[in-house]
């Protein structure tokens, strides 16, 4: 059976359950080699991305309850004291 953007994002959850960050350069690689190719891509810069149907359905099952850390390239747990919204600029 073919893995979805719902397995790919079920699996993404985990790892931040379970390690409490996930570093997008680690998760694309490890999503590729997990899920296949047709779950990332080459963006504009030139470098490995999680497609965006995975990120949409990630941020629609995570909510708020994960931030992305915009300026070093992750996700992680929300903390007190964290900014309101998904997007973090630390």
């Amino acid at each position: 059976m073919a893995s979805s953007p719902l397995d790919v994002t079920l699996w993404m959850q985990a790892k931040i359950d379970a390690d409490g960050t996930l570093y997008q350069e680690v998760a694309v690689y490890e999503i590729i080699d997990r899920f296949g190719e047709d779950f990332a891509y080459i963006n504009s810069n030139g470098n490995c991305a999680i497609a965006k149907p995975v990120l949409k359905e990630f941020k629609r099952l995570t909510g708020d309850y994960v931030i992305w850390i915009r300026g070093e390239r992750y996700w992680r747990k929300r903390e007190d004291g964290d900014a309101e919204g998904r997007q973090q600029e630390f």
